[in-house]
């Protein structure tokens, strides 16, 4: 990983930013809660038996002391986990004389986003009338795979076997129920809810997709064949582009990678240069920010290995910035001298104000310089360095000095020349008078003088801008 190019990229987040979803609030993110790292210390929200902490339960398979380092998010706690894969987060309970000592947890948050619920089935119509198809090795994603590619938006199962793919908008109408309602297992994978005897669990097709396009302020992207394993040589790209984003913040709050050939990666969007890498031996430990607007994930599997793959959420911020009145291809120059415009209206007659300034846009050896001069006119030296032009002006006094100099000493050699003398009286009457020479310098320079156009009442460019 390129340390520099990472820590120009990733950076903290700042206090200004404006959170645009709750999405990272969310308790759980896989199918089967197997991260949730809740708080719930009972079975359901509603009356539900109290939980059993994780350090006192050393009669049953989990505990704190099988466990010590805290593996399947056990501890010194009673809240919900699913350390074994089970189907949802649950919890050991107080043995009664039906010899149960453990339920399901009834997490409402406990859902990966894209599980849409678990509805009732009246079976007349069913919540989705697409086409159905059964299958003893059913399991969430070839059911999902199933209708996306027959272009249905919602893929729903019941029973562990039965399949079901619709557009059906009115899915709730027969009634919502609890999520503990569909968790008879999959008949392909005892560790993912397949619905239940007249309850249908519903899904978002896109779930488990091979890349895709997003441009929402916030959402979750699943690794290809999400819940099931990805599968081998896989190649997958997604976009993430939030117009007038300042920074996108990612957590993967699900990675499982199985070596180090299978990798994800974050990339630039506009100059395609990887920003961070993660593979089965460098995993992300925590969220982080990338000040970007625009970034591609990018995922690759080889021939052998599969595991679960990831869940990525990623929520995009904007700056709180105080809006600015429009400016039309105003320079930094114009921006100056309209400023000090306003502090010298009121003396206009003889004050000359200079104004120099660089563009940012160019580089600092090579800046155009704008000297401006009001009200008379005003001078421009274009795309000369301004190390020459302090030579210039170096040299036209040095020899405007020189030229100074030898007038003078002209002048007092003529007045030393007009002293009575045998000489010179012989020299007048020989020939013509001595001629006086005066010098007089007028340095040639590289600045261009140019008139000053007066601002007309109805011009709208600056007053101390020359053409």
């Amino acid at each position: 990983m390129d340390l520099l190019r990472l820590s120009l990229r990733i950076l903290l987040l700042p206090s200004v930013l404006v959170l645009c979803s709750d999405l990272f609030h969310s308790e759980c993110y896989t199918v089967n809660g197997a991260d949730y790292r809740g708080s719930q210390n009972q079975t359901s929200l509603d009356c539900g038996k109290p939980c059993l902490f994780w350090n006192e339960t050393f009669q049953h398979p989990y505990n704190t002391l099988k466990y010590p380092n805290g593996e399947g998010g056990l501890g010194d706690h009673n809240y919900c986990r699913n350390p074994d894969g089970d189907v949802s987060p649950w919890c050991y309970i107080a043995e009664h004389e039906d010899g149960v000592y453990w339920k399901y947890c009834d997490i409402p948050t406990c859902r990966m986003p894209g599980n849409l619920g678990c509805f009732k089935d009246h079976g007349n119509p069913p919540p989705l009338t697409g086409i159905t198809e059964t299958s003893n090795k059913q399991t969430i994603q070839t059911c999902i795979t199933m209708c996306r590619r027959q272009r249905y938006k919602y893929a729903g199962l019941e029973s562990g076997f039965a399949c079901f793919c619709g557009n059906n908008a009115d899915y709730r109408k027969h009634g919502e129920m609890p999520s503990t309602d569909c968790n008879s297992v999959c008949f392909g994978d005892h560790t993912q809810p397949c619905g239940g005897d007249g309850r249908m669990i519903l899904f978002d097709s896109l779930i488990g997709a091979c890349g895709g396009n997003y441009t929402k302020a916030a959402a979750v992207i699943y690794s290809p064949d999400f819940p099931d394993s990805y599968g081998s040589g896989k190649a997958c790209y997604w976009t993430i582009q939030v117009p007038g984003a300042t920074l996108i913040r990612f957590n993967f709050t699900f990675f499982d990678i199985k070596d180090s050939q299978d990798m994800v990666e974050l990339l630039d969007g506009y100059t395609k240069q990887v920003l961070v890498r993660f593979d089965g031996r460098n995993n992300p430990s925590q969220s982080f920010n990338i000040s970007l607007d625009f970034v591609i994930l990018y995922f690759f599997s080889d021939r052998i290995n599969h595991a679960q793959g990831f869940a990525l959420v990623y929520q995009a911020f904007k700056e709180r910035t105080m809006e600015k009145p429009q400016l039309s291809n105003q320079t930094q120059t114009e921006l100056i001298t309209q400023t000090a415009n306003l502090s010298i209206n009121a003396a206009r007659s003889s004050k000359i104000l200079y104004v120099i300034t660089t563009s940012p846009s160019r580089p600092t050896g090579q800046v155009p310089v704008s000297i401006s001069f009001w009200p008379i006119c005003t001078l421009h030296i274009l795309s000369f360095p301004i190390g020459w032009t302090i030579y210039a002006l170096t040299a036209l006094l040095i020899l405007t000095l020189i030229a100074i100099l030898v007038k003078a000493l002209l002048h007092l050699n003529i007045k030393s020349q007009r002293l009575p003398s045998v000489t010179s009286i012989d020299s007048c009457h020989r020939g013509s008078a001595g001629e006086i020479w005066s010098i007089f310098y007028k340095p040639s320079t590289s600045i261009s003088i140019f008139p000053k156009k007066i601002k007309s009442p109805h011009d709208d460019r600056n007053p101390l801008v020359g053409e």
